[in-house]
């Protein structure tokens, strides 16, 4: 989400006739554009705004700007910490910047901010839906970003076809929970609905969406990913912790045995699916066989990928105001690795299994001299080739594989299909 913003506000200011600097002590303009999810990446950004301070004082024209999640509805404190700070700006809230510069600059700032003017990469962002409603304990995104609000699906489809124009070739729909999309819009809109129409768009070859919240998780949604022909077979479905105790003390309304059951039912209806997920280990009281619980999740289910953390305090959330967090870091350290040694070992055996299968890849760019994209299952993946261009559909044959990407030889045109299922339209657009 963060990376969506940055993108729109870049595109603003070139628009405003800006270019890139490539010292933040030698620009004009610095905007730093913060994260808060965990306290260290607070801090984080504390220590790189401090350093700014000198050059302000060298260069009192300066401007600096401070925006995303570290600014809340109340920036009084943040103005009285930083005075050397010109706009303090919420997720989403550009005006205030783009407001100053177009004075300072002479020039009309209507219509500066919208989908992305200058050329974006072959797969970009799209935020449909801003904010949380869901103010889980360990969480500090809804007192920052605020309630849930849906764009509407004309406004995206828009973006999209834009977009296409630019040369993007897949789009992901971003939200904190993406899969309540279009809760608070008149009429009957979800997320399923979104799909269908952005499938519609001409240019666009894949759509991906996260992140999702099993809560939301409806039928519409799996329907979507299993019969619309661009939408990846990839679901983010964080399930945080898998002790149904826990689970109540983060405030995730669903225990352990329906998250099952909701996997169950993405598998059965898009069997070639793949399944990442987010989990905290020593949240506030694990026990050792809460613990256990949470690394028999990840041991039956074997997701494709995990995102895994240790819990740490996170002032202004419930848990810090109404819980202790007891669970001593070296404990919590020892969980986190026993959970990412059992994770590799899964996504070695799942990469494992579609060696000398032939997958289209969806080209991004190169490193190190190789080209590399993703597969529809969001794999990445390493090939050589002289003809190719970024931005290409390649039917790569894989014939490396480990637990982080995969590596094969490009597939000559005429030489075969790629393994990975085709889609039939089965869901109306609106």
């Amino acid at each position: 989400m963060n990376k969506a913003d940055s993108d729109r506000l870049c595109s603003a200011l070139d628009q405003l006739g800006l270019v890139p600097s490539p010292s933040r002590n030698d620009a004009d303009i610095v905007v730093l554009n913060t994260c808060v999810v965990r306290q260290n990446a607070e801090d984080k950004a504390v220590g790189t705004l401090t350093s700014l301070k000198p050059s302000k004082e060298s260069n009192p024209e300066k401007v600096i700007a401070l925006m995303g999640c570290m600014v809340g509805p109340n920036a009084e404190p943040l103005e009285r910490r930083f005075p050397f700070v010109d706009v303090f700006m919420r997720p989403q809230q550009y005006d205030p910047l783009i407001n100053l510069l177009s004075e300072r600059l002479g020039v009309d700032p209507e219509g500066c901010i919208g989908p992305l003017s200058a050329a974006p990469s072959v797969s970009t962002f799209i935020p449909i839906i801003h904010g949380c409603d869901k103010f889980c304990s360990f969480c500090i995104i809804p007192y920052r970003r605020g309630r849930e609000t849906s764009r509407e699906i004309s406004e995206i489809v828009y973006e999209s076809e834009m977009l296409a124009a630019r040369g993007v070739k897949e789009v992901t729909l971003l939200g904190q929970n993406v899969d309540s999309y279009g809760h608070d819009l008149p009429g009957s809109v979800n997320l399923g609905n979104l799909l269908a129409a952005v499938n519609e768009v001409k240019g666009i070859e894949r759509i991906r969406f996260l992140t999702s919240h099993p809560n939301d998780m409806d039928d519409s949604i799996i329907e979507a990913v299993a019969n619309l022909e661009k939408v990846c077979e990839h679901i983010n479905l964080p399930f945080q912790a898998g002790d149904d105790d826990i689970l109540q003390s983060m405030r995730r309304g669903y225990t352990n045995l329906e998250y099952r059951k909701i996997i169950d039912k993405i598998r059965y209806k898009v069997p070639k699916v793949s399944l990442s997920t987010d989990l905290i280990v020593g949240f506030c009281g694990e026990t050792e066989d809460q613990f256990k619980a949470t690394l028999r999740m990840v041991s039956d289910i074997k997701f494709d990928k995990v995102h895994s953390a240790a819990y740490s305090t996170r002032e202004g959330t419930i848990a810090d105001r109404k819980m202790i967090d007891n669970v001593p870091e070296d404990i919590k350290k020892d969980r986190l690795k026993q959970i990412n040694d059992e994770q590799e070992r899964i996504s070695a055996e799942i990469n494992g299994r579609v060696l000398g299968e032939r997958h289209e890849i969806l080209v991004e760019g190169t490193k190190d001299g190789r080209w590399f994209g993703r597969n529809r299952n969001d794999k990445l993946v390493f090939f050589d080739s002289n003809t190719t261009s970024k931005g290409d559909l390649e039917v790569v044959k894989i014939e490396e594989t480990s637990p982080w990407f995969l590596q094969g030889t490009l597939i000559q045109a005429g030489n075969g299909s790629p393994s990975e299922p085709t889609k039939s339209l089965t869901i109306n657009t609106l």
